[in-house]
């Protein structure tokens, strides 16, 4: 069985089966990714990072914008992540190490993996594996005395600080539900919460001013599901509303 068979039995696609790593199943609400072995480290695979925009010859990389989508697609819709481990071979590159990644074997194994962010791209982990890049006395110093600033996010990106200051500021209960990740799994749980945009950046389609306090609050990943369940997505007051079944 080669890659393409291998994804297509998931009943997953992509749009360049040559220069693809990720794929998506819009039936079942998965994303796939390939995770590297030299990406991969005590279970935790760099999937995606801002640098991988551009290839080492400087050209463009042709599947970056279709994975960024995929990682989308995980954070605001609510697609499950899965990956599968795949081994670098070098013989693409030239004496200069400029060339395309080549997989020499990949293992046909999907394995349910947490989607966070870091300072330098998304990774798959099993649970609050990473270390936050910054403490809260760092975001501190730059959101001071609840006057928070205003952060420029384009619609295909989202703001890691915005979503830092969010999460200083309500913390890292769902606000949905109340369900907290510390309290139920202990430490492997800490500050473990998805942000959800209460206007989906998807659908500004344009460069916008975010506040992390009034535009973003934190939910559990079930209750993010949910909410992006239908085209519509629910307000919080009504997914409370759900919850409580009064509707």
């Amino acid at each position: 069985m080669n890659r393409k068979q291998f994804i297509e039995s998931h009943g997953a696609t992509c749009n360049n089966w040559r220069y693809a790593w990720s794929f998506v199943n819009h039936k079942d609400k998965v994303v796939i990714f390939g995770a590297w072995d030299k990406q991969t480290k005590n279970d935790i695979a760099l999937i995606l990072k801002p640098l991988w925009q551009t290839l080492a010859s400087g050209k463009k990389q042709p599947a970056y914008k279709q994975s960024r989508e995929h990682i989308r697609l995980i954070e605001e819709e609510g697609y499950i992540l899965k990956t599968f481990p795949m081994l670098h071979s070098d013989d693409y590159k030239d004496e200069q190490g400029i060339g395309p990644a080549k997989i020499k074997e990949f293992k046909p194994e999907l394995t349910v993996k947490s989607l966070v962010y870091e300072n330098d791209g998304w990774y798959a982990t099993d649970g609050d594996a990473i270390k936050r890049a910054q403490t809260e006395d760092e975001l501190s110093s730059i959101y001071t005395e609840g006057a928070l600033k205003a952060i420029s996010v384009n619609v295909y990106e989202r703001n890691a600080e915005a979503r830092n200051a969010c999460l200083l500021h309500h913390g890292y209960k769902c606000k949905a539900c109340s369900f907290d990740f510390e309290e139920t799994y202990g430490s492997i749980g800490h500050n473990f919460i998805h942000v959800h945009h209460i206007v989906p950046i998807s659908e500004i389609k344009k460069q916008y001013k975010i506040d992390p306090v009034k535009d973003l609050v934190p939910v559990c990943p079930n209750c993010h599901a949910i909410i992006h369940r239908k085209k519509q997505a629910l307000t919080i007051k009504q997914l409370k509303r759900v919850l409580n079944k009064k509707i």
